[in-house]
């Protein structure tokens, strides 16, 4: 498909190219049941088999305990902003939050909205969240810890999680889920919007474990407690059926054709050193993030000005290269190397860089 452009949107961004085909060869009519994936009840046993097989996916390249839950609702990440205080804290328990930068920063402002107690123990804002803090001390008596584990505007990436002395993380893992292999020991949760790494918009993974679902009180409303959906295998009400079938057809190209989240894990450590050694070596372009703290799914970068910046984004869509200008907030330039992105398009986008470089350094 010569048309298509190495896309490096930070959201909703690139899905493998395997799974848009199998949409496509599928869409009008889903396993011969003469109705698109779009149209099937989820009542039926087409959507049944979709979304146990997206949960026992999951299960499996996480390898996840019996005691997790895997749901998936509506509202993105940002929903959860809201429900995990409201589900989580009482009047008598405290959390624990790591402010990294934009997508914390609303967390914890959600937390206080609703006047739920929380400690902000580490923070890297003094150094415009160009870093990923460490030595890290938590409160032993803490409900759970709150961190993001990569941040697609400031472009950093916990390389390892933080030790908690056993109290419970709870990780927005929105834009570098399925990754890289994970650790679950000491995580009580994980949530992430898919539209960054595993599906289209609209619908957020949650992992659960149960003993904080255990914790719950009964006086949530329904659609914000997370029982309501790990009593019904998220379907209490109509889940967003085309979105989990993608994240199902994702999870089996993890699975299935990359071969498990080691493999994922290296070919993205693989993809992040060719481009990060290529700007350290370059002079011309500037990762904007500490070492020791870059993202292997969002590099932020900086061109020697503004006017250079503007130039080198609107020649790369001319070229075939969509999605390197950087967030509205922080300006600059990024590209976004979820799962999906290739080593050709990092290789591509070098061979422009370089030329860019040769022509306006």
């Amino acid at each position: 498909m010569n048309d298509r452009i190495h896309n490096f949107n930070a959201g909703p961004a690139a899905l493998p190219l395997p799974v848009l085909e199998e949409i496509k060869d599928s869409f009008l009519n889903y396993k011969k049941s003469g109705m698109s994936i779009t149209e099937v009840s989820h009542r039926s046993k087409w959507f049944d088999d979709v979304i146990n097989d997206a949960v026992e996916r999951t299960q499996r390249l996480l390898k996840l305990g019996p005691d997790y839950k895997v749901l998936f609702l509506q509202g993105g990440a940002s929903m959860q902003f809201c429900m995990i205080p409201l589900n989580f804290l009482s009047a008598n328990s405290s959390a624990d939050y790591i402010n990294t930068g934009t997508w914390s920063t609303k967390a914890i402002a959600e937390a206080k909205i609703q006047n739920k107690p929380i400690q902000i123990v580490a923070s890297s804002e003094d150094k415009n969240f160009c870093y990923i803090p460490k030595d890290i001390s938590f409160n032993k008596d803490a409900a759970f810890v709150h961190l993001t584990s990569n941040n697609t505007i400031k472009g950093t990436q916990f390389e390892t999680l933080p030790d908690t002395n056993g109290v419970p993380m709870i990780i927005d893992m929105s834009s570098d889920i399925m990754s890289r292999p994970l650790d679950m020991e000491n995580i009580g949760m994980i949530y992430a919007g898919a539209q960054k790494n595993i599906g289209p918009s609209g619908v957020c993974m949650v992992i659960v474990q149960q003993n904080l679902l255990d914790r719950i009180p009964d006086n949530i409303p329904t659609m914000l407690s997370y029982n309501t959906f790990a009593d019904k295998n998220s379907m209490y009400n109509t889940p967003p059926c085309f979105g989990i079938y993608t994240i199902e057809l994702v999870l089996k190209w993890v699975e299935e054709t990359i071969g498990g989240l080691e493999k994922m894990g290296a070919l993205n450590q693989e993809k992040g050193k060719l481009l990060y050694n290529f700007m350290d070596d370059s002079g011309f372009y500037r990762a904007t993030t500490d070492i020791g703290s870059r993202s292997l799914m969002n590099v932020t970068f900086r061109l020697p000005d503004e006017n250079l910046e503007a130039q080198f984004i609107s020649d790369a869509i001319r070229s075939g290269f969509g999605g390197l200008k950087g967030h509205r907030s922080v300006g600059g330039c990024r590209a976004s190397i979820y799962n999906a992105t290739g080593m050709d398009a990092v290789t591509d986008l070098i061979s422009f860089m370089k030329d860019f470089e040769k022509k306006n350094g």
